[in-house]
């Protein structure tokens, strides 16, 4: 079976909602492989998961920043986890709250056992910014290999696009655990949606 056929079937079968957890102790244990969606706040998580997944409302979409509090997993066919954190950055909450959020993120990103790759959403209209660097060392440090993937591509026009990407593969350069692609996609246009498809396939069960 080649890549593309085995994206296929994955994302063509069952899609349940495990759980979501706010906690690292209410995580269920799990023997599937696990992908990480990590991003800044409003990044665009959730939209990215619902075009993965061929769904709308499977994973919460909002406008408003720091809605996503808890980890949610969802499984796929019984062949992979998927695992949508809550955003860092600039999410209008208590410094409390915030501070919170990402020591459940850091947590589970030194953790979990079968975490087996994390997608680094960013921002194409945005790019590399403090917050992302920040989580970059963390991964670095966890030595947690890491998937740059570059959300709402369609913002931006050629040739900036391509600016952006070769901006961002310099950053990764000077990261350990980075991959070495960028990765753009859109969940308006579906752009990248069939090749982030296929990555995570080759990390399932079967």
């Amino acid at each position: 079976m080649n890549g593309e056929e085995q994206a296929r079937r994955l994302f063509s079968g069952d899609c349940e909602f495990i759980a979501g957890a706010a906690s690292l102790e209410a995580l269920p244990d799990s023997p599937l492989p696990e992908i990480a969606f990590v991003g800044r706040s409003n990044v665009g998580k959730s939209s990215l998961i619902n075009a993965l997944l061929n769904r709308k409302t499977l994973a919460r979409v909002s406008r408003t920043p720091g809605r996503t509090r808890q980890i949610n997993l969802f499984r796929l066919r019984d062949a992979l986890m998927l695992a949508d954190l809550p955003g860092y950055g600039f999410a209008r909450v208590s410094k409390a709250e915030a501070a919170r959020w990402n020591e459940l993120i850091t947590g589970y990103l030194r953790t979990r056992r079968n975490l087996r790759r994390v997608m680094l959403l960013i921002d194409a209209r945005r790019g590399v910014m403090e917050s992302d660097e920040q989580v970059m060392a963390l991964l670095d440090e966890a030595a947690m290999a890491y998937q740059a993937v570059l959300t709402k591509s369609d913002a931006l026009k050629p040739p900036a696009g391509e600016h952006l990407r070769a901006a961002v593969a310099e950053t990764l350069g000077a990261h350990p655990a980075a991959l070495p692609d960028v990765l753009a996609t859109s969940a308006e246009t579906g752009a990248g949606i069939p090749i982030l498809r296929q990555m995570l396939a080759q990390l399932s069960v079967g």
